[in-house]
This record gives C-alpha cells, structure tokens and sequence, in this order.
C-alpha cells in the first residue's frame, strides 16, 4: 500500500508555432536578448534550425513560469534552459526568490519539438 503523499505537485505547459517564433526573431532583432540568455543564444544559434530550439526554450520558460504560479510576471531572463538532451533549469533574481516564497522544490522539464510545434511541460515538487 503506498502513503498518502501530502504535498503539492505542481504543472506547467505550454506550446507555441515554430513558424511564430521564426517570424519574431527575423522582424524584432532585440527579441534574443531579451527573453533567452548568452548561453541560451549560443546553443540555439550552434543548431542546424535555431528557431525550432528557441521556440523550444521559450516554451520550457513559459512552462515554468506557469508551474511557479507567476505566468507572465517573471523576467525571461531569470529563468535559463541548458542541457540536452535533459534540460534543466536555473532560477535567479526575483523568480528564484519568488520561488523559494512559495516553497518551490525539485523542478523538472521537458521540452520537444516537432516540424511546426514547439512544446514543454515543468513538474515542480514542494520543498521536502
């Protein structure tokens, strides 16, 4: 018989249009720098089709975000996706404290991609 866990789970999701994000990057030049890190940038721009991988990243961030329960009220930059092929996640700044607020724990992603879709979904455990 298992125990009763008592904690929270918590999940984000999100899937975006490559197709949207190519647009993006071509017609705003800023768009890079404001939303994915230096390292984030390097390895898009190191892939055969970057913006399959951007589209990937922003979908992991905006799972995140989600997971924490701060949406769209979190610096883009403040969240950073590396690895492959497990990604994993970095918080800093007012997200990392908005997360230890809300007792955040162990967080894990996962990101995918297809021809046209890019999609992520985070699981975020409390704090044992």
């Amino acid at each position: 018989m298992l125990a009763a866990y008592t904690g929270f789970v918590r999940v984000g999701v999100d899937i975006i249009e490559i197709a949207r994000v190519r647009r993006v990057l071509e017609r705003y030049e800023s768009f890079r720098e404001r939303v994915f890190t230096e390292a984030e940038r390097a390895y898009c721009d190191s892939r055969p089709n970057p913006p399959q991988h951007y589209a990937a990243r922003f979908a992991g961030k905006e799972a995140v975000g989600k997971a924490l329960g701060c949406g769209v009220h979190f610096t883009w930059l403040e969240i950073e996706i590396a690895g492959r092929p497990k990604p994993s996640v970095t918080l800093s700044g007012t997200t990392l404290s908005f997360a230890e607020r809300v007792g955040a724990g162990a967080m894990d992603l996962s990101m995918t991609h297809s021809r046209e879709l890019a999609t992520a979904i985070c699981i975020l455990e409390d704090k044992a």
